[in-house]
């Protein structure tokens, strides 16, 4: 299995989404962000049904960055409880898997 992971983070607008994409790609956190507009999420928050337009930020990391990533979306995003889930990766063209690895420090 690779150790390649996807990541999975919604964001309140483009400009959060830039903003966190540049600092998590510019450190080495993520390999590539990708953007995605048009999301449309409807969750429960402090006993209120909530319904709002934000994006999705795609991040492609190793494994064993996960943790520090995590701990830097905490730290730069507005929600209070922001999403961030971690999905491993299967399998994948080995030349993209092993550039992520290269992006991220090998």
């Amino acid at each position: 299995m690779s150790e390649v992971r996807v990541v999975l983070v919604t964001v309140p607008d483009e400009a959060c989404g830039l903003e966190l994409a540049r600092s998590l790609v510019g450190e080495s956190l993520a390999a590539c962000a990708n953007l995605v507009p048009g999301l449309r999420s409807i969750f429960r928050w402090q006993g209120r049904i909530e319904d709002q337009a934000e994006l999705l930020l795609i991040l492609k990391t190793q494994a064993r960055l996960v943790p520090p990533l995590t701990a830097r979306v905490k730290e730069l995003h507005p929600y209070e409880v922001p999403e961030v889930l971690s999905l491993a990766v299967d399998g994948g063209l080995n030349e993209y898997l092993n550039w992520v690895a290269a992006e991220t420090g090998g």
